[in-house]
């Protein structure tokens, strides 16, 4: 498979990403997603497990439904757990015309294999290198947290065709950006300690 060739160096490209929310209706093509996978699969695995598998969608009114499904499920959990998340902004979710994928053309849903006693950290890593890739090829992207205990469903898994030995991590929208990319202030790393040898 021919790899794509980036002009940004990957120090340029992690202080780029940003999480973006407003695509372009323009449609990610399918050598693009197996470009971005094969990115995925490169990430770190403990023991070797690879234990991620992909579930991709390109269908806007199934992702819609996706979306009116999750809304309430998340709204559900949000409040039986409002005192630790107080400053979060949660009307949006009540409106019947937000869509949680932000009308994005791809979701891609990493899952990991439960079996794997780290699968977690593995899709997060898998997760990582997805989004720099997308990054690098100017597709913008987005960890939409609040579709995960809809996943859950067993009508949706079995939609999705989930297996019940695999778990969803990471539903990941993707698209080109319709929105200026601003930079991002972080805090300062924290470090505790530093140790070195005298």
């Amino acid at each position: 498979m021919p790899l794509p060739i980036f002009e940004k160096s990957v120090f340029e490209t992690i202080l780029a990403r940003r999480s973006v929310r407003k695509f372009k209706a323009k449609k990610v093509e399918h050598s693009t997603i197996r470009n971005l996978l094969e990115a995925a699969v490169r990430a770190p695995t403990a023991i070797h497990q690879e234990p991620w598998a992909f579930v991709i969608i390109q269908d806007k009114p199934l992702l819609k439904s996706l979306s009116d499904q999750a809304k309430p499920i998340f709204l559900a959990e949000m409040h039986q757990h409002r005192a630790e998340h107080a400053d979060y902004k949660l009307d949006i979710f009540d409106t019947p015309d937000f869509n949680i994928f932000h009308n994005a053309n791809t979701l891609i849903v990493i899952c990991g294999k439960t079996a794997s006693p780290f699968f977690a950290a593995d899709c997060w890593l898998a997760a990582e290198n997805l989004m720099l890739a997308a990054c690098a090829m100017e597709l913008g992207s987005c960890v939409i947290g609040s579709a995960l205990p809809a996943f859950n469903v067993p009508s949706v898994r079995a939609k999705l065709r989930i297996p019940d030995n695999f778990s969803v991590v990471a539903p990941i929208i993707i698209g080109y950006p319709d929105e200026e990319i601003t930079p991002a202030l972080r805090k300062n790393p924290v470090v505790f300690s530093s140790i070195t040898a005298h």
